[in-house]
């Protein structure tokens, strides 16, 4: 018998079935996720914040697993419903917007990029988004195997820098003994000290690095993705 079959299935003799919902709990899960962090989400915790023991989490997810690729694709309903409404004559712009839109959310969230698409058996949001993206590679002169590399670039590219950026902060910076731009001065003045025989690349780029806008960083990096796709389509 399948996992849901079992959720599904009459409870055992005296077992009274929980009161609380599938989407109360997913609710609470994500609340603990963005206070707490992953570590902080247990079933008694959640329990505890709902009223009840643990074994009613039992009801709607068979282990912290499936709870955590559940609670990434509750939220993801509002990205779904952010990119549905993305169209415009150029396949390409619509999916850039789409991108930025993934990325916010992901940034916000930074516990969302580990668990975005990893199991689409029970994250029904997150397959709908990746196949949002993909009708717009769609819309392009590509072979499959070109089209499932661009939204794979995209997606890995977008996903990938949100989770490191929405990391947090050094503990310098977060205590505020320094402030970002003095942190990294500190750095960049480490890099000038060195040889620039030997690291010639990090001499002529230090001055961006020390005054980098971070969001600025990532949309370029998706702009330069963009173009090569532009390309590859010949558009």
């Amino acid at each position: 018998m399948s996992p849901q079959r079992q959720r599904d299935a009459s409870p055992p003799r005296g077992r009274r079935r929980a009161s609380h919902s599938l989407d109360a709990v997913l609710s609470e899960a994500v609340a603990l996720l963005d206070t707490s962090g992953e570590q902080a989400l247990t079933f008694r915790a959640l329990a505890g914040r709902l009223g009840g023991g643990a074994a009613s989490i039992y009801w709607y997810v068979s282990s912290k697993d499936e709870l955590l690729d559940r609670a990434a694709d509750h939220v993801l309903a509002d990205v779904l419903a952010a990119v549905q409404d993305v169209g415009t004559g150029d396949p390409v712009d619509d999916l850039r917007t789409m991108a930025l839109r993934i990325f916010d959310a992901i940034v916000e969230r930074p516990w969302l990029g580990a668990y975005f698409m990893r199991n689409t058996e029970v994250q029904p949001n997150a397959l709908a988004i990746y196949e949002r993206l993909g009708e717009q590679v769609l819309r392009l002169d590509l072979t499959p195997r070109q089209s499932f590399h661009a939204v794979s670039a995209v997606v890995g590219f977008v996903v990938g820098t949100a989770a490191d950026m929405g990391q947090q902060p050094p503990e310098e910076v977060l205590s505020g003994t320094l402030g970002r731009d003095e942190y990294l001065a500190r750095y960049a003045a480490q890099w000038r000290e060195l040889d620039p025989a030997t690291f010639p690349f990090v001499h002529v780029v230090v001055d961006e690095f020390a005054g980098h806008d971070d969001a600025e960083q990532f949309r370029a990096g998706l702009d330069l993705i963009l173009a090569g796709l532009r390309l590859q389509a010949g558009t």
